[in-house]
């Protein structure tokens, strides 16, 4: 299988970046996008240039640390896939591919493909944790969760953080992130405590990192390698609503 490749490269955050063209052959049907991206990289270190710097850890759908834009949509054309789980069989023989990093003022370029989100960490840090004291593990059943309750914060929960959704956003609004890191918490008993604190404080350091506001288009929902849905925005709002009026 052979590709013709168009990727990103930028030496340095205040460099000049531009697209590089690379023609690639020997691509197995069964290798994952990573894959193909290294066998590249193995071909560029063999002629003596600079491969091309992207990242990646867990390979297997955990970490979110794949943060590519293949032909305009982050995470590439399968719904519900990471980079790492999107293999070559989805592509044709000879097609042309378009990879970028990230586009999204709270995420700037550090090289090539990979982009600096420690906005999200920060985010996270400002509220995205329980620090009451909720004791030592309870005996099973002790402390009751409705099923519908479990299974709303499972959901949520499955938010990798990895930035899809402020990629494919127009206004790069992190609120699909934001939304799911409040709502899994907030569900569960150990997490209302501090529920209207917590939801308060992440959407201020949202706002403070510069990520924008949500106008309903659903990009994230469609992008998110989780597939987590955008009723979590709303139930944020309410969360954050009702924040203002206990607080004022």
């Amino acid at each position: 299988m052979k590709l013709i490749l168009h990727i990103w490269r930028q030496p340095g955050p205040k460099a000049p970046g531009r697209m590089e063209r690379f023609d690639l052959d020997g691509i197995s049907e069964h290798m994952s996008f990573l894959e193909m991206l290294d066998l590249l990289n193995e071909k560029l270190t063999a002629e003596g240039k600079e491969p091309i710097a992207f990242d990646s850890d867990c390979r297997e759908g955990i970490c979110g640390m794949c943060s590519l834009v293949i032909n305009g949509v982050p995470h590439g054309p399968e719904k519900g896939t990471t980079v790492c789980q999107l293999h070559m069989r989805h592509f044709r023989d000879g097609q042309e591919i378009w990879i970028e990093p990230w586009r999204a003022k709270p995420f700037p370029i550090v090289k090539d493909l990979v982009v600096d989100r420690s906005s999200m960490d920060r985010v996270m840090a400002a509220g995205g944790y329980v620090s009451v004291n909720a004791g030592s593990a309870p005996d099973a059943n002790s402390v009751l969760v409705g099923k519908d309750t479990a299974e709303q914060a499972f959901e949520a929960a499955a938010c990798i953080g990895c930035g899809a959704c402020v990629a494919a956003c127009k206004n790069a609004s992190g609120m699909l992130f934001v939304a799911a890191k409040v709502s899994h918490l907030g569900l569960l008993p150990q997490g209302r405590e501090e529920r209207m604190r917590r939801v308060r404080r992440m959407v201020e350091a949202m706002d403070q990192e510069g990520f924008g506001n949500c106008t309903n288009q659903y990009e994230c929902e469609a992008t998110c390698p989780k597939e987590i849905p955008v009723a979590f925005i709303a139930r944020m709002n309410r969360d954050f609503l009702k924040a203002a009026l206990f607080s004022s």
